[in-house]
């Protein structure tokens, strides 16, 4: 990533730290090296709200690229608190569409001839404008099926880049001049968020992620993605099935039918995130479509979780702690996963996920706030240096937002109930036959691998010795103060050898009266008796200089 030039980009950064300003961020822009004068020229805030509710609005405000970071940052609970993360959940981008006629030319460029040809109706009054796209109904020829066409608009990665790159610069800024911003690591953060966000911009991905979804998905009956055309697809335009179907939250049902569909949902996300370790990422209500024939319909594949078998086991052994309030199995789980390098006191860690579980998870009050949970416990390992996989962060923010739905369609939605079928078939999977002899094929294969490669290394190690090219280094660590001590009692002891010695001549010189003399006595015991003197003085002040621990 090149770095930000803050004068050639001079206009856009006077805009974004002006937004920044009127927010009320006047001490944080104090920090940043900025050119003389600038200072004067920022706008005063006028409205008085939270740290919270300005960031949103100020990230609102400055655009697609601060809403998309402010997105991705609400799924990073491991650094950032829990109220801010809420605040940035709520973050939305009122855009106004753009005319066809500048749309057009991305929707050419990539089917490689006019709309015409491809469509046999093509409607371009947008369905839907958001920060980064726009999606249009349209009708293929082929087949005369009705397909939903989403166009990038034109020139959005350039702006998005120099945005980002301000961000990035701002940042670096905080992160070295502000000591409590520090430790959670701003530049990291916004350079993991960057690639993500350059990532969706990329329509191909969710192309395949659609795809994927609807290979892997057991329950196409209940749930499904749209179908994706990618002969009409590329990275700046994706054509997919138009889905006739009301919002979630919005639909008109009768409360049987509500609550069979808040538990597909459910079952569907859990099952995704368990047993296949790929799920969608952000399934809110803006997201989840429900068909005439009662289906779910999950759109915008743009971002996706991935979780390996480890991880998967471990995150099931967090909700089975979870719903059990076992704040020490908890405790065990996350230590497990931590860096190597992680100093974690376990103890302290342990009451802090106590308080969190009993906030959230306190069923003798019925408060069943599993998303909520997951948000808080990631946010206090983050706390205490256990930074677990981004993966984990996606996940929470999913079963956060699932639970909403399903509590917009089902005030008595209980995602417990829907998870544990799926935990039974997860646990049952791990336990068949087919599984156990997978794992013994695997450590057999590892065991068998290691005793072949055995004898080489044995034949390796023999011929170094022969040839005297083999060493072994020891290291002692912690005896640089034992070290010291010896030195330092060495040589006051030599300092007291010489004084003693010196006083014992000295007395003798005295006592045979030679001359010159000093006082009546001679003068060359004197002299030793006053070098005697200020040794030792000089012994007893670097006695006491030392507090006498030397």
């Amino acid at each position: 990533m090149k770095t930000f030039d803050l004068l050639s980009h001079a206009g856009r950064a006077k805009d974004i730290l002006g937004v920044l300003a009127k927010h009320g961020f006047a001490d944080l822009i104090g920090h940043l090296d900025l050119p003389a004068g600038w200072q004067r020229l920022l706008p005063q805030p006028a409205v008085v709200l939270t740290t919270h509710e300005r960031l949103r609005l100020a990230a609102e405000e400055l655009g697609p690229a601060f809403v998309k970071l402010g997105q991705f940052l609400s799924m990073r609970p491991d650094v950032l608190p829990q109220p801010l993360i809420l605040e940035l959940r709520k973050l939305q981008s009122s855009v106004s569409p753009l005319p066809f006629e500048k749309m057009k030319p991305v929707l050419v460029a990539t089917l490689g001839g006019e709309p015409g040809e491809v469509f046999s109706a093509f409607d371009e009054t947008p369905l839907a404008s958001a920060s980064l796209a726009q999606v249009y109904a349209a009708r293929l020829r082929d087949g005369d099926r009705p397909v939903a066409v989403k166009i990038q608009k034109p020139d959005i990665r350039r702006i998005m880049e120099i945005d980002l790159d301000f961000a990035a610069w701002l940042a670096e800024q905080l992160h070295q001049r502000s000591d409590t911003l520090r430790p959670f690591n701003l530049p990291a953060v916004v350079a993991e968020a960057r690639q993500g966000m350059l990532a969706e911009l990329d329509f191909r991905n969710e192309a395949r992620n659609q795809q994927y979804f609807n290979i892997v998905n057991p329950h196409s009956d209940q749930v499904f993605a749209p179908t994706v055309y990618a002969r009409y697809s590329g990275e700046h335009v994706l054509v997919m099935d138009r889905i006739e179907g009301e919002n979630v939250a919005a639909v008109a049902l009768d409360e049987s039918l509500r609550r069979a569909i808040a538990g597909r949902g459910a079952l569907s996300l859990v099952r995704q995130v368990l047993i296949d370790g790929f799920f969608h990422a952000d399934p809110h209500a803006g997201n989840v479509l429900v068909t005439p024939d009662g289906r779910l319909c999950f759109l915008d594949w743009g971002l996706v979780g991935h979780l390996t078998r480890r991880l998967r086991f471990a995150l099931a052994e967090f909700w089975e702690a979870a719903v059990t309030q076992d704040a020490e199995r908890i405790v065990q789980i996350a230590a497990r996963l931590a860096p190597p390098n992680a100093r974690v006191d376990l103890h302290v860690m342990e009451k802090d996920v106590t308080i969190a579980l009993r906030e959230e998870l306190n069923f003798t009050v019925g408060r069943q706030e599993l998303g909520r949970a997951m948000v808080k416990l990631l946010n206090i390992f983050g706390r205490h240096g256990i930074s677990l996989s981004q993966d984990y962060t996606l996940m929470a923010k999913a079963v956060l937002s699932i639970e909403e739905v399903g509590r917009s369609l089902d005030p008595g939605f209980d995602l417990r109930v829907h998870t544990k079928p799926v935990l039974r078939e997860l646990y049952l999977g791990q336990a068949s036959p087919r599984a156990v002899g997978r794992r013994l094929r695997d450590m057999l294969r590892d065991t068998l691998g290691g005793l072949r490669e055995l004898p080489a290394e044995l034949h390796r190690l023999v011929r170094r010795i022969e040839h005297d090219d083999f060493t072994i280094n020891f290291q002692h660590r912690g005896l640089g103060k034992m070290e010291d001590a010896l030195q330092s009692a060495a040589n006051r002891l030599t300092i007291g050898v010489i004084i003693g010695s010196l006083i014992i001549g000295s007395s003798m010189i005295i006592t045979t009266g030679i001359s010159p003399h000093l006082f009546g006595y001679p003068a060359l015991g004197i002299i030793g008796y006053l070098i005697s003197a200020l040794l030792g003085l000089y012994v007893i002040w670097n006695i006491i200089r030392h507090n006498g621990h030397r």
